[in-house]
């Protein structure tokens, strides 16, 4: 029997392995940071034989309340991620399965590769709608990467979406992804509109650095990139930096800023009512957009979520709230869960890749809806 993670977004500390009924393993912290919650890793192992896998010392993690009610991912081709039995008890979480294959994969969420990464942006650059624009080097000297997706022309939006500030958060890159398939496809009448009267500024992995390390939540200097957007710097946040260097040229109307959430087993947005220029204009933005997206999709809700900031108490070193506040635009972060949207559960395969791709589809409706009156 064997446990590995010497790989792409692996993460798994083995404590003791010598036995299928006892396995016992601990998720090292992203580097120069006390966050730990991502783990990927693969058991090899005799196929049909129950194995119970206990990750210990959770109490500690970086959102302990996530592990509540939450089921790991479990694959043999690194394609299908399905549920499988999970416990927690305050401080261990004990996965219990019989693998069908002498190999078998487990991951917090289902993973999206720094090499899925580099495939999107190759199938995204064939479109001729699409543009991919080299930003600069992140710390560990891989690229930060922009796909421009439309013609800039005089009068027509600017829009921004980025993912995976926090890379452990894999959603939502797959989100990204749903969403591109869909604003490339030159059949689809929605898309046909939206580039004809807006430019999409597309950042599908706002932090390979972190993605390949397999962290949760920081970059290779574990720095956390959304509590940098008031100040960020070449030697500490390069990501964000750049990204933002970019955003000041292009203009921006609207950011969806893609994010998962551990705890809250719901789909929902964050706005920016605690910025100081928040206004009825703002406001009436939202609104509108959440409407449209309630309407596009059952998945998403708008009763449970975070706890709205008074006006002028915002975080302004957060994406959505600089960007809003800087650019006096619609600025909004999306949450996905970890877990599963409790609302429409599926007891097989939880929140998946697979629904975050439709959810970027449908989230192209609701910024339909507010394209007109967007930065007016």
């Amino acid at each position: 029997m064997r446990i590995s993670s010497n790989f792409d977004s692996g993460n798994i500390q083995v404590i003791l392995a010598d036995d299928p009924n006892n396995i016992q393993l601990s998720i090292q912290k992203d580097n120069q940071s006390d966050f730990y919650q991502w783990f990927h890793f693969k058991l090899e192992s005799s196929s049909f034989i129950s194995h119970t896998i206990t990750i210990t010392d959770l109490a500690q993690s970086a959102y302990p309340g996530g592990w509540e009610n939450y089921q790991a991912v479990a694959s043999y081709d690194r394609q299908e991620w399905f549920r499988v039995d999970t416990e927690f008890d305050g401080n261990n979480l004990t996965i219990e399965h019989t693998p069908e294959f002498d190999h078998v994969y487990y991951a917090y969420f289902a993973p999206y590769s720094y090499e899925r990464h580099l495939d999107l942006l190759a199938w995204a650059q064939q479109s001729i709608h699409c543009k991919p624009v080299y930003l600069g080097a992140t710390l560990d000297n891989r690229d930060m990467s922009l796909l421009i997706v439309g013609q800039p022309e005089e009068g027509k939006k600017s829009i921004w979406v980025t993912a995976r500030q926090h890379p452990g958060e894999t959603m939502a890159e797959w989100l990204i992804e749903g969403l591109l398939e869909r604003l490339l496809d030159e059949d689809d009448a929605l898309s046909r509109l939206l580039l004809e009267q807006a430019v999409f500024y597309v950042v599908p992995n706002m932090n390979p650095d972190g993605a390949a390390r397999g962290h949760l939540r920081t970059n290779a200097k574990g720095v956390n990139l959304n509590r940098q957007w008031a100040n960020p710097t070449m030697e500490n946040s390069p990501e964000v930096y750049l990204v933002k260097q970019k955003m000041h040229q292009t203009g921006v109307d609207m950011l969806l800023d893609v994010h998962g959430d551990e705890a809250l087993p719901y789909n929902f947005v964050a706005g920016c009512e605690g910025n100081p220029n928040y206004n009825d204009r703002l406001m009436a933005l939202e609104n509108t957009f959440k409407t449209a997206l309630l309407n596009a999709t059952p998945e998403f809700q708008d009763v449970y979520g975070y706890e709205k900031d008074k006006k002028g108490e915002g975080n302004l070193a957060l994406a959505a709230n600089a960007i809003g506040h800087e650019f006096d635009c619609l600025s909004y972060t999306l949450e996905m869960p970890f877990k599963d949207n409790i609302e429409l559960p599926d007891s097989v395969y939880g929140w998946s890749p697979a629904r975050c791709k439709q959810l970027g589809e449908d989230v192209l409706i609701a910024m339909r809806a507010v394209l007109a009156q967007l930065n007016q």
